[in-house]
C-alpha cells in the first residue's frame, strides 16, 4: 500500500490517506493510475475502497489539482460519477452535474467485470439493457439520476467506513449490495446518452489532445534534452497554440508541466530503487535534468524534501 499513507485495512474495506501522488497507484489491483500534482503544496488525498463480491466501489477526494491518467484492467468496466463540489476536466471537458465517465476529483468509481453485468441481465432475460463501452466514453444523464447513483455509492462507503467488520464477515450483505449496485447502475445507464459536444467543447477536446500528444512525446524521450519546438512538431501545433492548450487544460506552461512530470518520474525511480543500485545524479540524468542544483531545488519545491533525502529514507526503510 502507499508509503506516506495512514491506512486502516481489512479484507473488504480499506481507507487510505495518501500524501505522495507518485505512489497513489500502489496497492490497486483493478486500475492503473498515474498522478501528477499541478501545485507545489502539500498533497492530501483519501481513497476508500469497498470490495463487494466481484464489484468494487471507490471513493476519491483530493485537495489539489492533479493530472491523472488511468487505464482499467482488461475485462473490467468502470463508471465514474462526480460529486457536487467536483472541479476538473475529462479529456478537456469540464466536469458537469449530469456527466458520467465510462472507463482527483471528489468522485465515486464503480468497477465490475463486464461479464458479471451480462450474466446478471441474461438470468433476468434483459440482455438488451447493457452495451459495453468501446473505450473511454463520456455519457450525459439527467443530473438527478447521476446524483442518485453518486449518493447511493456514498452511503455505501460511509457505512463501510463506519463498520468495516460487517462488510468483512457478512458475505450475504455484500452479495445483496452488489445486486443493488448493478441495478442502480443499469437504471442510470438506461437514461444515458452519448455526450454531444458543442463547438466550444470540441475546441477544448482538441486542446486536450494536443496536451496528451506532447505529454506522450516527453515521456518517450525522457532522458533527452527537450525543447518546445520538439513538442510543437510532435503535436502538429504552433508554439502559441501549444502554450494556450497547456494553460487552458492544466493551468501551466508546457515547460513547467513537463518539468513537473519528469520530477514525479524521478521520484518514482528513487522510491523503487534497490539498495545501492542508483544515485540521485543518475536518476536526474535519466529524466533529463542536466543541472543537479536546479533539479534538487525543483524537487524540494515539489515534494518538500531533497532527492538525496528520498533515497536515504528509502534505504533506511529497506534495512529496518
Amino acid at each position: 500500500f502507499p508509503q506516506n499513507a495512514g491506512m486502516v485495512n481489512v479484507t473488504a474495506v480499506s481507507v487510505e490517506d495518501i500524501t505522495d501522488p507518485t505512489v497513489a497507484s500502489a496497492g490497486i489491483d483493478w486500475i492503473d493510475l498515474d498522478a501528477v500534482k499541478l501545485q507545489s503544496k502539500p498533497f492530501r488525498a483519501r481513497r476508500v475502497t469497498v470490495r463487494l463480491v466481484n464489484a468494487t466501489v471507490v471513493f476519491h477526494t483530493v485537495n489539489l489539482r492533479v493530472r491523472t491518467r488511468t487505464r482499467v484492467h482488461e475485462g473490467q468496466v468502470a463508471y465514474v460519477t462526480f460529486g457536487p463540489k467536483a472541479r476538473g476536466t475529462v479529456n478537456g471537458m469540464s466536469v458537469q452535474p449530469g456527466m458520467m465517465l465510462a472507463a482527483a476529483w471528489y468522485s465515486l468509481t464503480f468497477l465490475l467485470p463486464a461479464q458479471d453485468i451480462t450474466t446478471h441481465l441474461r438470468t433476468r432475460q434483459r440482455e438488451s439493457e447493457f452495451r459495453q463501452p468501446r473505450c473511454l466514453e463520456l455519457l450525459q444523464v439527467q443530473p438527478q439520476k447521476v446524483h442518485a447513483l453518486f449518493h447511493w455509492g456514498k452511503r455505501l462507503v460511509q457505512a463501510a467506513t463506519a463498520r468495516p467488520a460487517l462488510f468483512d464477515t457478512r458475505e450475504r450483505e455484500r452479495v445483496a449490495a452488489e445486486v443493488e449496485l448493478v441495478e442502480a447502475l443499469l437504471a442510470t445507464l438506461g437514461a444515458a446518452d452519448d455526450f454531444r459536444p458543442t463547438r466550444s467543447d470540441q475546441s477544448r477536446q482538441a486542446q486536450s489532445q494536443i496536451v496528451r500528444i506532447a505529454e506522450d512525446y516527453a515521456l518517450e524521450h525522457a532522458g533527452e534534452p527537450l525543447y518546445v519546438t520538439d513538442l510543437c512538431r510532435a503535436a502538429a501545433a504552433s508554439e502559441r497554440k501549444l502554450e494556450y492548450a497547456f494553460k487552458e487544460v492544466l493551468g501551466l506552461t508546457p515547460v513547467a508541466f513537463l518539468i513537473r512530470l519528469r520530477l514525479h518520474r524521478a521520484r518514482q525511480s528513487l522510491l523503487a530503487a534497490a539498495p545501492r543500485s542508483t544515485t540521485v545524479a543518475a536518476e536526474a540524468l535519466n529524466w533529463g535534468f542536466w543541472h543537479f542544483g536546479e533539479f534538487s531545488r525543483a524537487y524540494k519545491d515539489c515534494f518538500g524534501e531533497l532527492p538525496s533525502e528520498t533515497l536515504r529514507r528509502k534505504r533506511v526503510e529497506l534495512h529496518r
